[in-house]
């Protein structure tokens, strides 16, 4: 798998950026949810699932808009 460099609002270069797969996916890097009552509050949770914080400005300036 290939990684595309989206777009960041990190002023210096670290998370949160995302980055478009060959493929079309979109991949989140960000920093972990570890907030227990926010993940108790999470459904339908697999097994290897994890979680990230992604601020709004992130997805509105640099998310695929088709």
């Amino acid at each position: 798998m290939r990684l595309h460099n989206i777009g960041t609002t990190s002023q210096n270069g670290g998370c949160p950026t995302l980055y478009e797969t060959d493929n079309g996916d979109i991949v989140v890097q960000g920093y972990r949810l570890t907030d227990a009552e926010a993940v108790a509050q999470l459904s339908n949770v697999l097994p290897g699932e994890e979680f990230v914080v992604v601020p709004r400005e992130l997805l509105t300036r640099f998310a695929p808009k088709e």
